[in-house]
């Protein structure tokens, strides 16, 4: 057996060892007649009774079927850098007419100790493929220069056996936005036959999750191949007939790899995601969710332990920044638009606030237990004052406060594109309590609900979506990972929320930050940033904790949202420090204008000579 390595990716007419050299019926019936005269009749019989599954045989083992493998679409951030791409690896292929049923086993016997791999998976590929197929069929991907050096030693064992070049996926990143680009895999038996009308075949590789799935077809690119015609050791005569490969396509995304090596960074070791988009366009720039996984992992066979120690991340393959969570005071802003717009409220309504309110029976405490004193819309959002809201809750009615929240968009998928990893969430009413607890809905539900608690689930980037509509002056907008999708950019949904209602929030989100929670954004590296905390009960875990913001407050340009899961602590000291980060990284990188000079430090003159570096 001779090892190929084309410069190319693909199969080249080059010449190959591999093949039995099965005599033609019509050699075999001269030799044995003016041989062997007496086995005539027995050849005559052969000829003619079973001369068409012969004549098949010979020509299965003249005629080989080469596939040319496409290479897939690379993919893109929103400036050009590469998040996805292929290269270049070994593979092992075997060519089941080279030989007799019979005398396979022992050769995947060897082929099995050399790769590691289980021979009854090797013969399960085998017999599915049948052994009369006259083409090719990958048993391995991504071999090892040592086992390559085992297959040339043992070459004279392993007729009907070969390695070649093929294209695997590589992800320069590794780990880097593994949620949203996904990974590749080789199809499975059910897939494969959910998809045979598509054109896949036995072996294919497709997107498994993430961009790779959702642009599938897009990457693909088309099979091409050779026939060819081989001689009794294998080598190529002729090339009867060929076509193509076509390449996949590359996807360029919204991405800013810069913005998510920083959301990366921010996010650490701990369980939870950061997501990042425009609040103008859609636009995500960047999307996180811990813990993770290396999808370079299954460009290659995985092995059993790797997998173990995969499931032992507690669900590394969730992402996180689409499952729905109890967004805490997070959702006060939708309780303040809710209170202004019914016209129960005017923007200016001042409340006084308490340690506790009884309300319907149950106690509903203040979180720092003593309350603020009266508080407008804005005081309440600063300090983020629980019994404000109680009061907003109850006043405007579960009814109200649940059209406003899926008016929001809260309880159904933004449409982003990666829409079967996407959770609704959820937003209970009294249908829902009705059907799932055989309880009615009651005022206790519509005050729990009114701080972000109860039955509210919320996904983090529906949150930005959330925040995108004080930040953009009241539209919902789409979340979209592709860069060219107009439709998704130039949609905008007005709320058709009033001026004044808009204001209010705004006003009360930038106080968050300048002399509220969200104090940890109040710092000279950025430009006058807005936003609001919350910390989310989950017992029997510790509390989740989130901060949502928007910069620059007068005209943002991104929104950030940072959960922590089970994290304990407030959303202003542990998820506003992660924001923050990623801020800092986007100005920095995309509009340094705009973070503020130092005051104490004058520009040099063009004739001072600038200081040396600390």
């Amino acid at each position: 057996m001779t090892v190929n390595q084309p410069s190319s990716i693909g199969r080249q007419p080059t010449p190959r060892t591999v093949g039995r050299n099965y005599q033609s019926i019509f050699v075999m019936l001269f030799v044995s007649i003016f041989l062997l005269g007496g086995m005539g009749a027995r050849l005559v019989y052969l000829q003619l009774l079973e001369g068409a599954r012969n004549r098949q045989l010979a020509d299965n083992n003249r005629i080989r079927l080469i596939p040319k493998q496409p290479v897939r679409g690379n993919i893109f951030d929103r400036k050009g850098r590469v998040l996805a791409s292929s290269r270049l690896s070994h593979a092992v292929y075997i060519w089941p007419v080279a030989r007799k049923k019979a005398e396979w086993p022992a050769t995947l016997k060897l082929v099995s100790k050399i790769l590691n791999i289980p021979e009854v998976e090797i013969q399960k590929r085998l017999e599915k493929a049948g052994y009369n197929s006259p083409s090719l069929l990958r048993i391995a991907r991504g071999i090892t220069p040592a086992q390559i050096t085992a297959m040339e030693e043992y070459s004279d064992q392993l007729e009907g056996v070969e390695v070649d070049i093929e294209a695997v996926r590589d992800y320069p990143n590794g780990e880097l936005a593994a949620h949203v680009l996904g990974y590749t895999g080789e199809l499975n038996d059910e897939e494969l036959a959910k998809r045979k009308s598509e054109g896949y075949r036995m072996g294919d590789i497709v997107g498994q999750m993430g961009v790779e799935e959702a642009f599938e077809d897009k990457l693909r690119g088309e099979w091409g191949g050779q026939q060819v015609e081989v001689d009794g050791s294998g080598r190529v005569l002729r090339v009867l007939g060929q076509k193509q490969a076509q390449s996949g396509k590359d996807v360029h995304l919204t991405l800013d790899l810069d913005v998510q090596k920083a959301a990366e960074k921010a996010l650490g070791d701990r369980k939870g995601a950061i997501i990042a988009l425009n609040p103008n366009t859609g636009a995500v720039l960047a999307m996180v969710s811990r813990p993770t996984f290396d999808p370079n992992i299954f460009s290659t066979r995985i092995t059993a332990n790797t997998w173990k120690q995969l499931q032992g991340k507690d669900h590394p393959f969730v992402n996180r920044s689409m499952r729905g969570f109890p967004p805490a005071s997070t959702f006060k802003v939708i309780t303040a638009t809710a209170g202004m717009e019914s016209g129960k409220f005017s923007p200016s309504t001042v409340l006084q606030t308490y340690g506790s309110l009884n309300i319907g029976g149950t106690t509903f405490g203040e979180w720092n237990h003593a309350g603020f004193g009266p508080l407008g819309f804005v005081g309440a959002l600063a300090w983020s004052s629980d019994t404000f809201f109680y009061q907003i809750g109850r006043g405007v009615g579960g009814p109200t406060l649940i059209e406003w929240t899926r008016k929001y968009g809260f309880g159904k998928k933004t449409g982003i594109e990666l829409a079967s990893e996407e959770a609704e969430g959820l937003v209970a009413d009294d249908a829902w309590k009705q059907k799932n607890l055989k309880l009615p809905w009651s005022v206790g539900d519509t005050v729990n609900m009114s701080i972000g608690q109860g039955f509210l689930q919320v996904t983090p980037i529906q949150l930005g979506v959330m925040f995108s509509v004080p930040a953009n002056g009241g539209y919902r907008i789409k979340p979209h990972l592709l860069k060219d999708d107009e439709d998704s950019k130039s949609w905008r949904k007005s709320l058709n929320i009033k001026p004044s209602t808009i204001k209010v929030v705004q006003q009360g989100l930038r106080e968050v930050v300048a002399g509220g929670t969200g104090k940890a954004l109040n710092v000279p590296e950025l430009p006058p940033a807005s936003g609001k905390s919350g910390t989310a009960e989950a017992p029997p875990g510790k509390a989740h904790a989130w901060f949502g913001s928007y910069a620059p407050s007068d005209k943002p340009e991104i929104v950030v949202v940072a959960f922590a899961e089970h994290s304990g602590g407030g959303g202003g000291a542990v998820a506003a420090p992660m924001v923050r980060q990623v801020l800092e990284a986007y100005f920095k990188h995309n509009n340094p204008g705009l973070i503020p000079k130092p005051k104490n430090l004058e520009a040099p003159t063009s004739k001072a000579k600038p200081s040396a570096p600390h």
